[in-house]
């Protein structure tokens, strides 16, 4: 038997370019679960459990399992809980709820506007957010239909970008738009 070491990895049998739908690039909760967490849970307990999964984004909901907003590892982080306890807040009963991003204030694009996009659409519309991820909204069933993530984004494009850091589509844009200029030494 001869030996094999290498696992297949589907972005490296997939190509994608800024004109591949973007529809490819989309987290759809239709068919992958939303990873959600309540409000009131810990903010200490989120971060850590943040930090094992690898997961950069949870979606935030109350009692009832209705969204109000999303939290990322960005906002929950050591060093933004240490800021809340510098204000007089105890540590413990600090929440997700103290650090989500609520619902409102979030960026949103039509899932119906998605299903006709390129990538490149996806990236153009969204750099001037600065923002690392942006729902998809499905008007027509009232519900969040899934997510796009810039990381997710650069991957598949195989950006020259560092992705174990957050991302924003600012950054997509940049990389894809504005090619890397020479350093051409002035003469003494």
């Amino acid at each position: 038997m001869e030996k094999i070491d290498q696992l297949a990895w589907p972005e490296n049998y997939s190509d994608f370019s800024i004109k591949s739908p973007a529809l490819t690039i989309f987290t759809d909760f239709t068919q992958v679960e939303p990873v959600v967490i309540e409000q009131s849970t810990s903010a200490v307990d989120v971060e850590y459990l943040m930090k094992k999964a690898h997961v950069r984004l949870k979606l935030v909901i109350d009692e009832a399992e209705q969204f109000i907003g999303l939290v990322t590892s960005d906002l929950l982080n050591h060093q933004e809980i240490m800021k809340k306890v510098s204000q007089g807040f105890v540590r413990e009963q600090l929440s997700v709820i103290d650090f989500m991003v609520e619902k409102s204030a979030l960026k949103a694009i039509d899932y119906g506007d998605l299903c006709h996009a390129r990538i490149g659409d996806v990236v153009d519309t969204l750099h001037d957010a600065g923002e690392q991820h942006c729902l998809v909204v499905d008007h027509e069933n009232h519900s969040i239909r899934g997510v796009l993530s810039a990381n997710d984004i650069a991957k598949r494009l195989k950006l020259a970008v560092d992705v174990s850091t957050s991302t924003s589509f600012s950054v997509i844009f940049k990389a894809i738009y504005q090619p890397k200029q020479s350093v051409i030494p002035l003469s003494a």
